[in-house]
């Protein structure tokens, strides 16, 4: 439990800091950033197969699509929602829908704690409900705040919840399945990076090609650590252990000079004491085992 934890915090906080790439890319717009996620992802990941010794999950991927064809559409569903969160991650905060997003991802966890309910049966300790109680009535009280809904706030809040439920359900969580989707949206990511002109582009960023190389790298093993605690840990941890990436954000933003707005004080006050009693929780359980 403990190391899932572990990864999970580790994968939430590189992801919390590959956030801010959407502004050291610029002047690339969203589709290019979005391209070149998908470009510079691909290498790290196969390497991180390669290194972990995971190549036969690619045979066992395919065994399982032979007997279930249907499955097919499945992995073409998943590789449709990861093009879609990659983009909407570098969209956001350059076209004045990050709070829409930021709020999507406050949801995010919480419909994640749900779908475990629901669909893999998961039991809750009291310090766990506890944590989601927390976790609810800050939400709740930050969107009553905002009073601002979007397209952008579903897509990011029920994205990645449906995506680790059918990775869980087909049983095809891993990183030759991750690695499958970017390859499926390779066409289209070849597509807008061939539409730059860079030397434009590199006149005006020059150190363009350094932070491409960095996002692969803060982005390869933000998802490494989060395929490798989604099998490690329920979805109920797994979501709500989630809010340590705003929480993450939030100091950069305080870091690089931002203001926190007082309506979110209290949300940030319920998300530390919803994550307080899921790690405390935690710990209880490795005593007592």
């Amino acid at each position: 439990m403990l190391r899932g934890i572990t990864f999970a915090l580790s994968g939430n906080i590189l992801f919390g800091l590959g956030y801010y790439f959407a502004i050291l890319l610029r002047p690339l717009s969203d589709m290019a950033m979005f391209g070149f996620r998908i470009v510079v992802l691909i290498p790290f990941i196969l390497l991180a197969i390669f290194l972990f010794k995971q190549q036969h999950l690619f045979y066992e991927l395919l065994q399982k699509i032979r007997r279930n064809p249907p499955l097919v559409l499945v992995v073409c569903l998943l590789a449709l929602n990861t093009g879609v969160q990659l983009w909407l991650f570098l969209w956001a905060p350059n076209n004045g829908q990050a709070l829409q997003v930021s709020i999507g991802y406050l949801l995010l966890p919480l419909v994640t704690v749900v779908l475990g309910k629901i669909v893999f049966k998961e039991q809750f300790t009291r310090l766990k409900w506890a944590s989601f109680l927390f976790a609810l009535v800050g939400v709740v009280a930050n969107i009553g705040f905002s009073a601002e809904i979007s397209w952008a706030t579903f897509v990011a809040g029920f994205g990645y919840p449906l995506y680790i439920m059918l990775r869980r359900y087909f049983q095809i969580n891993s990183l030759a399945t991750f690695f499958v989707e970017l390859l499926l949206c390779l066409p289209v990511a070849i597509y807008y990076i061939s539409q730059i002109n860079m030397d434009s582009i590199l006149s005006q960023n020059s150190s363009l090609y350094y932070y491409l190389a960095l996002l692969g790298l803060v982005n390869g093993a933000a998802f490494i650590l989060f395929l490798g605690s989604s099998n490690l840990l329920p979805m109920n941890v797994l979501g709500l252990i989630g809010y340590a990436e705003p929480l993450i954000m939030l100091l950069i933003s305080l870091a690089i000079g931002e203001v926190l707005s007082s309506q979110s004080y209290f949300l940030m006050f319920c998300l530390i004491c919803s994550i307080f009693c899921l790690t405390f929780d935690s710990f209880r359980k490795t005593e007592i085992r």
